[in-house]
C-alpha cells in the first residue's frame, strides 16, 4: 500500500452521481492503515484555485491502467470514455457516420457518442493484475 505514495493513480468515485467513474490522481502521503491522501489532476477544489485534494479510502485507489492502443471498438465492448474530467464504465452500442461510438452507461441509462480518442478499453485491477473486462466469464 505504501507503494503507491507519490504514484499517479485513479481513484475511483463512490459518490451518488459519480458512482463507479474513474479519475486521475496523485498519491500525496498514507493517512492512517488504510486511507490516502490524494491530489487530482483534473479536479478543482471548491475555491476553483488549485487541485482539488481529498482523503480516500485504499479500496477506491488503484495503479493507471496500462495503455492499449485501439484503432476500432465492437458493439458490446466494455469501454472507458473520458468524460467530465473523468473515466466512465459503458458499453459501446453502435458506430456512427461520423466515426463516433455510442456508448451506453448503465449507471445513468444515458447513451452518448465519443471520438475513438476519448474511449479506452475497461480493464479491471484484480489480484495484482489487470484484467480485459471482455474476457471475463458473462461478459
Amino acid at each position: 500500500m505504501d507503494s503507491f505514495v507519490g504514484s499517479y493513480v485513479e481513484i475511483c468515485s463512490d459518490e451518488d452521481g459519480f458512482l463507479g467513474s474513474y479519475y486521475a490522481a496523485k498519491v500525496i502521503s498514507r493517512v492512517g492503515k488504510s486511507k490516502f491522501m490524494v491530489e487530482y489532476s483534473t479536479l478543482l477544489s471548491d475555491n476553483q484555485k488549485g487541485p482539488l485534494k481529498e482523503v480516500i479510502a485504499a479500496s477506491n485507489v488503484r495503479p493507471v491502467p496500462p495503455q492499449i492502443r485501439v484503432l476500432s471498438f465492437n458493439v458490446l465492448d466494455k469501454v472507458d470514455a473520458y468524460d467530465l474530467d473523468g473515466w466512465w464504465v459503458g458499453r459501446v452500442t453502435g458506430r456512427k457516420s461520423d466515426g463516433k461510438y455510442s456508448v451506453y452507461f448503465d449507471c445513468s441509462g444515458d447513451e452518448f457518442d465519443y471520438p475513438v480518442s476519448a474511449l479506452r478499453l475497461h480493464q479491471e485491477f484484480e489480484n495484482g493484475q489487470w484484467v480485459l473486462s471482455q474476457h471475463k466469464m458473462g461478459m
